[in-house]
């Protein structure tokens, strides 16, 4: 179930039609418990979405128990097999990381993102803020789908947080965001669209849509060899990383798409004449960057 923008989620008088279109996302949760703290978490900021990709945990009696009367978000929790899955249809995704990445990736605090959320969600677009697992956060797979990364500043001797009170402190940010639009008026259906300082023509793409386009552009690239998938580097992760801190909107992403086609369509074409295969010491036009190497050896987790 999708709460939608403008749909009450309580019967509270304090309520903030933009914080319906947060999501909050928990990763391969292990504790029961976990999860009925972060839903009371959500319910006393007034946030109502909580999805969960591939949880361990159950919602039982613990998280009954622990969400302190936030039942009904327990209720209508949505729980999916994957983190696309879960973030399809948001135009952000902002995944919270405890350290810097090798390749440094657009990094905000709680109020910043808080900030970023709510301008998108005054489109009518949806954001989601996604956290990882209780012992080891979000791999750096899952932390490449997101468009920026989040980092609590804790203290740096003690900086373990339970994942319950990291969507406490980021669902509190979301809702001072949120009452200072709505005395602002943003968010009202005057100004709905103005995420730019004026009506955009076009809505911002979905995560689906920039990832779709994505696939695309790698595929592309293999088709007219400029692209070894035998050794593909970080050059997807870097051009990901371009993308999503475009933040393109629809429009946009068919015109992408369909230049790449036209390309596409030209290799087929092309009578007799296959794309040369990039040698594996230096791949044609692409950038002499030994930096795009620098991640293979890193691993594949993060903590958080």
């Amino acid at each position: 179930m999708n709460v939608k923008v403008g749909e009450v989620i309580s019967d509270a008088g304090d309520h903030y039609p933009l914080l319906d279109a947060i999501d909050i996302v928990m990763v391969n949760t292990t504790h029961s418990g976990n999860i009925g703290a972060a839903a009371r978490a959500m319910k006393n900021m007034g946030l109502g979405q909580l999805i969960l990709v591939d949880p361990i945990a159950t919602v039982n009696d613990e998280a009954l128990a622990r969400s302190s009367r936030a039942d009904d978000i327990l209720q209508r929790v949505r729980i999916v097999p994957t983190l696309e899955e879960a973030v399809a249809n948001a135009s952000l995704v902002v995944g919270t990381s405890a350290r810097s990445r090798h390749i440094p990736w657009p990094l905000m605090t709680p109020r910043q993102a808080a900030s970023s959320v709510c301008n998108v969600a005054a489109t009518g677009a949806r954001a989601a803020l996604v956290f990882g697992r209780e012992s080891r956060g979000l791999t750096n797979e899952e932390l490449h789908l997101c468009h920026a990364h989040v980092h609590i500043p804790t203290v740096e001797s003690f900086s373990s947080l339970n994942v319950a009170q990291a969507i406490q402190v980021l669902c509190y940010e979301m809702r001072l965001a949120a009452m200072d639009a709505a005395v602002a008026g943003i968010g009202t259906e005057a100004v709905m669209g103005q995420r730019w300082g004026v009506e955009w023509d076009h809505p911002p793409a979905t995560h689906q849509e920039l990832n779709g386009m994505i696939l695309h552009l790698e595929q592309t690239l293999v088709d007219i060899g400029f692209l070894d998938p035998n050794t593909p580097k970080q050059l997807m992760t870097r051009l990901r990383r371009l993308y999503q801190r475009a933040e393109p909107d629809k429009m946009e992403i068919n015109m992408v798409r369909g230049m790449l086609a036209a390309v596409q369509q030209l290799v087929v074409r092309s009578p007799g004449q296959q794309p040369q295969q990039p040698s594996l010491q230096q791949p044609p036009q692409q950038p002499d960057d030994q930096s795009l190497m620098g991640d293979a050896s890193q691993g594949n987790r993060s903590d958080v």
